[in-house]
């Protein structure tokens, strides 16, 4: 239903653009940058279709390997960029790591920087003209909530058995709260990944459709100049979402595992 969803949106963007061209009016659709497409052919998308997002999912991995593999293969005591901006990256999650969760969590620290990287990562690649923002896309934002919600679930009962239940027991409260607060507990912990993957892929799809709007509104010789001064500050905007959305996804992450290894209030 989605892939003819998409086929449909596509074909009303198509059908709109020419009847813009014959009325000789504005019409422009900032969503239709976030349409799945297959990259070969124009058939339905099935499971094993190549499409924009693979490819731009692809390039996500092979940039974050370059940068954190080849660009650290001659570590020198003078960095290279690649080098700085890899152990700069690094040093900053380790130190978000250990701060939230302490000393114990920073066995994890691989799984997190993991996430941290493909998020940025995948986040800046989307300021490319003409590329794809799989981060703007619940089908990959909800996949990585739902990891961490799983991994960190499996996580505190494993780690501390039965004694996890307490992270919904509050008490710290009066005895006659605590049933109702541990309601309230126990639903704002499903909520968790909801939450997790609307906050990243809504703010990433909100700051895109923004500047597509803007773009569109460059089309009139009247305004243009305005347009464009607006598309900059958007885009500059947009950089700083890009690596602050990486950055809270990242550490709530630290919070819900800090839960994990510590579920007493």
């Amino acid at each position: 239903m989605a892939t003819e969803a998409a086929q449909h949106g596509a074909e009303a963007a198509a059908q709109g653009t020419e009847h813009a061209a014959e009325t000789g009016s504005l019409v422009f659709h900032p969503m239709d940058q976030f349409l799945v497409k297959p990259l070969f052919g124009d058939g339905p998308i099935g499971m094993l279709s190549i499409t924009n997002v693979t490819l731009w999912l692809f390039i996500a991995v092979v940039a974050i390997f370059g940068l954190m593999v080849i660009g650290t293969s001659r570590r020198a005591i003078i960095p290279s960029r690649g080098q700085s901006i890899a152990e700069l990256a690094y040093g900053f999650v380790h130190k978000m790591v250990e701060d939230v969760t302490g000393k114990d969590g920073l066995v994890y620290f691989p799984y997190i920087m993991t996430l941290f990287m493909f998020i940025v990562v995948a986040n800046f690649l989307g300021l490319i003209p003409l590329s794809f923002t799989t981060t703007s896309h619940f089908a990959v934002t909800v996949i990585l909530a739902l990891a961490v919600f799983l991994t960190v679930t499996v996580l505190g009962f494993v780690k501390n058995g039965t004694h996890f239940l307490g992270l919904f027991w509050v008490s710290s409260a009066p005895l006659a709260l605590r049933p109702i607060l541990a309601v309230i507990e126990l639903i704002s912990y499903f909520v968790r990944p909801v939450s997790h993957s609307i906050r990243l892929a809504g703010n990433v799809m909100a700051g895109h459709a923004v500047i597509k709007v803007f773009a569109g509104f460059a089309a009139i010789a009247a305004i243009s100049p305005l347009s464009v001064v607006a598309i900059t500050a958007m885009y500059g905007l947009e950089i700083l979402v890009a690596f602050i959305q990486a950055y809270v996804f990242t550490i709530l992450t630290c919070v819900y595992l800090k839960d994990a290894l510590h579920p007493h209030h």
